[in-house]
């Protein structure tokens, strides 16, 4: 009989360990990817499936390699065509995950529609503001990156600390897919009852028709914020240094969030005779843009990328890093969900349990391929961004001076910053008029005393009316000539994502 106690307690052992891969998860997820199948847009189905295939290989090396994510393409076109590429899905091969839409209005309806079946949607995009009310239209939507309203917190913080006062607030605003409209409506609905801001709608087809307007309001205001193409940020730089509107009483703010050129680069170099002017006027240029990540992980993760890029023929957008918030945003929504997954398995509930995998990616942190990812108690991700400035006026170059970290609502000053950079001095100048022409010949006592007695009231109608303008806060969008003519009145919070899908 003792010859026999070895095999006894190898098989107790055996026994014991039985459980623990019995446990393991074993499940196979149908996900529908709905992205763009254009490469011109740097969210397509090229630029952002290498990023899922490489999460869903880390996955499968790992603790979830009991895990079977089928990932299923669809064009969603940025429009109608993601709703129909879902609703088309017969009911008996309806996804457990839905990957996407990006843009807002093809997000919209897609997320209705999954919701009511309840099916989760993670989403690299759909970041405009009206997404945020999620109950009960957008229930079970996951926002993988920091949305607009998590990026305008940036420019709220730095308002309170810095003490200024109001913005002038620039965008392009092309009325199709409206990323830059969007991004301002975050900036403006934080600040506005707080700050006096004014909203400018340019139109990106003729964005010189707009700019003697443009100037005329930006002598009021201290701080200037523009979500505007490349070449439209350089052309008002350079239109506002020369009219001497870059000084120490204002400060200017570009927004770059996709590292597109659309959203300027905060390049001033093109070669030609206004690269000095330029380099002059952009000292006073700020960009905010999302931090940049140093963790090695992401650094392997980048050269991956660019791998697949260059096996796939993608060109790279011009003037944009190739690898991009969107990639990024993916590869951990896979991630994110697989952990959700996994906690809901095992308390017992079932993969189609949208509803309930929605809520366990809510309210966690876990680690990305970039650094750490924290999402909130709404399915929002808080987002860390960077403020870089020209440190170097010699040589033009940027540099990060300042992060701001969303999950606690902190700032990180670094080396570069410059404190007398970010503090105004004194109001802003009136513009000046225009001298007087004295060859039109002297005035009499009567004339010149009802001109001043005139002047006495217009003043007092003036402080009035600005006293009235400062207690209520009249905040307005400054309409375009188009618009005039067609009697549209468009207001940044009328035209939100959920004002406009409301009726769909």
């Amino acid at each position: 009989m003792p010859c026999f106690a070895p095999l006894c307690v190898s098989a107790w052992l055996l026994l014991l360990a039985l459980p623990a891969r019995t446990s393991a998860l074993n499940e196979s997820v149908d996900v529908l990817v709905l992205l763009p199948h254009n490469d011109s847009y740097i969210f397509s189905v090229s630029r952002v499936s290498p990023a899922l295939e490489y999460a869903r290989r880390r996955l499968s090396a790992g603790p979830f390699a009991g895990v079977n994510f089928t990932l299923h393409y669809m064009n969603s076109n940025c429009g109608m065509e993601a709703l129909f590429a879902l609703v088309d899905v017969p009911l008996d091969k309806r996804p457990e995950l839905i990957m996407g839409p990006v843009c807002e209005y093809a997000a919209a309806p897609v997320v209705r529609v999954a919701s009511h079946w309840n099916i989760p949607v993670i989403s690299a995009g759909a970041l405009a503001s009206g997404f945020s009310n999620k109950q009960p239209e957008y229930a079970l939507l996951t926002r993988i990156a920091p949305s607009y309203l998590k990026m305008a917190e940036t420019f709220a913080a730095m308002f309170a600390h810095f003490g200024w006062m109001d913005a002038h607030l620039i965008y392009h605003d092309d009325k199709e897919e409206r990323n830059c409209y969007f991004t301002m409506e975050g900036v403006h609905i934080l600040l506005d009852g707080h700050y006096d801001n004014v909203a400018f709608a340019v139109d990106p087809k003729d964005s010189a028709a707009h700019f003697d307007e443009i100037f005329k309001i930006m002598h009021s205001y201290q701080v200037v914020i523009m979500c505007l193409h490349a070449d439209v940020v350089r052309d008002v730089m350079l239109k506002a240094h020369r009219r001497g509107l870059t000084n120490s009483s204002r400060l200017f703010f570009n927004i770059e969030l996709f590292n597109s050129s659309s959203y300027g680069d905060g390049s001033w170099r093109r070669g030609d005779k206004y690269d000095d002017e330029a380099k002059a006027a952009y000292a006073f240029l700020n960009t905010v843009t999302l931090m940049r990540s140093t963790k090695p992980e992401f650094v392997d993760f980048s050269l991956e990328m660019r791998k697949s890029q260059q096996k796939t023929g993608v060109d790279n957008c011009e003037g944009c890093n190739d690898i991009n918030m969107f990639m990024e945003g993916f590869h951990d929504a896979l991630l994110l969900y697989a952990l959700a997954l996994d906690e809901a398995i095992k308390s017992g509930h079932s993969k189609k349990n949208g509803k309930e995998i929605s809520h366990r990616m809510w309210n966690r942190t876990f680690e990305g391929i970039a650094g750490q990812v924290s999402m909130d108690a709404n399915g929002d991700r808080n987002g860390d961004f960077s403020v870089m400035s020209m440190t170097n006026k010699e040589t033009g170059t940027y540099e990060t001076v300042l992060n701001y970290f969303g999950t606690n609502g902190s700032f990180q000053i670094m080396p570069g910053f410059n404190s007398e950079r970010f503090i105004l001095r004194g109001a802003p100048k009136p513009p000046t008029p225009e001298p007087t022409d004295k060859s039109s010949g002297g005035l009499g006592l009567s004339a010149a005393t009802g001109i001043i007695v005139g002047g006495l009231l217009g003043t007092a109608l003036l402080l009035g009316f600005y006293f009235f303008r400062k207690n209520y806060r009249i905040t307005v969008e400054r309409r375009t000539r188009r618009e005039l003519c067609d009697g549209k009145h468009r207001q940044l919070r009328e035209d939100s994502i959920r004002s406009n899908f409301s009726a769909a």
